[in-house]
């Protein structure tokens, strides 16, 4: 194909938009991992609480209520609730993983061995 008249402008315009998408998409990023941080700090302080209070990690009942909320609130945001859904069970994941390494040092500190008691 010739080159036209206004295809270099078109090139370069197409550039900027690139660019000026990208760094909103790096933004939004940056947002969504200070607001992961955050919720993990709340998540970190449930883990304290539930094992000085001897409760389980694991809360089936209100995950199973996260995911349908999430869902939903994906669905009404135009986003596949499938990959909402996806994201959340790895962000559970992850908390009932701290949550059970928090219930570990407590009882450890407290003289327990690992791995005693009720399991989750």
């Amino acid at each position: 194909m010739a080159a036209t008249r206004g295809e270099p402008e078109t090139t370069e315009a197409v550039h900027e938009e690139l660019g000026a998408l990208r760094d909103s998409i790096d933004n939004i990023d940056a947002a969504v991992v200070h607001m992961l941080a955050e919720r993990f700090k709340c998540t970190q302080r449930v883990g304290r609480l539930k094992a000085e209070h001897q409760l389980p990690p694991a809360d089936p009942a209100r995950e199973a209520r996260q995911i349908a909320r999430l869902r939903e609130l994906a669905q009404d945001a135009k986003l596949d609730p499938a990959f909402a859904e996806k994201l959340l069970n790895f962000i559970i994941a992850e908390v009932i993983r701290h949550h059970e390494k928090i219930a570990n040092s407590t009882r450890s500190s407290a003289g327990v061995p690992p791995g005693s008691g009720d399991p989750a």
